[in-house]
């Protein structure tokens, strides 16, 4: 379970009665997207016929610029997740990444989800005795995509989540 059981206002559109605005939705839309984009050649070099999760982060980034809906984001993240089911390790770490940012149209917390999944990912790719160190400089990597409108409010997610993340934002 990588969402929070109460759900965070500051990741909750204004329209829906948080305080999310439109734009900083967006933001996490597009991080979420560069963190899984990332590990995604993880996935692609184990399944490379398979185009759900590069469709998820596609869909990411589509719906951002109002190329699709909410729903064909969140679908498109839902086939990434199926990809993810019957592989293991880093592969699957680095689909579940995408499908999670695919899902970020619909429920912006899951952007924690495609970096926490990211660098799982990672992790599991890393050499024998490296996967910590690995997971250091992805976390690293991905704090430094991040744009500075959103840059504080992930940094207080991450810290306030990083337990049930898999103590994957200790970087």
């Amino acid at each position: 379970m990588i969402l929070p059981k109460i759900r965070d206002p500051r990741f909750v559109t204004i329209r829906r009665g948080g305080t999310l605005t439109d734009a900083d939705h967006r933001l996490l839309a597009l991080w979420a997207a560069a963190c899984a984009e990332h590990v995604l050649g993880l996935f692609e070099s184990a399944r490379p016929g398979d185009p759900r999760p590069r469709q998820a982060v596609e869909h990411a980034r589509a719906w951002v610029h109002g190329e699709v809906t909410m729903m064909q984001a969140r679908a498109a993240g839902g086939h990434a997740m199926g990809a993810a089911r019957d592989l293991r390790g880093a592969a699957r770490h680095a689909a579940y990444a995408a499908g999670q940012a695919g899902a970020v149209a619909h429920v912006a917390a899951h952007e924690l989800g495609a970096a926490a999944y990211a660098i799982k990912a990672a992790r599991a790719a890393a050499p024998e005795g490296e996967s910590e160190t690995a997971g250091r400089l992805e976390c690293q990597w991905q704090r430094n995509q991040l744009p500075e409108p959103i840059h504080d409010l992930v940094l207080d997610d991450q810290r306030l989540r990083n337990d049930i993340c898999w103590s994957a934002f200790d970087c």
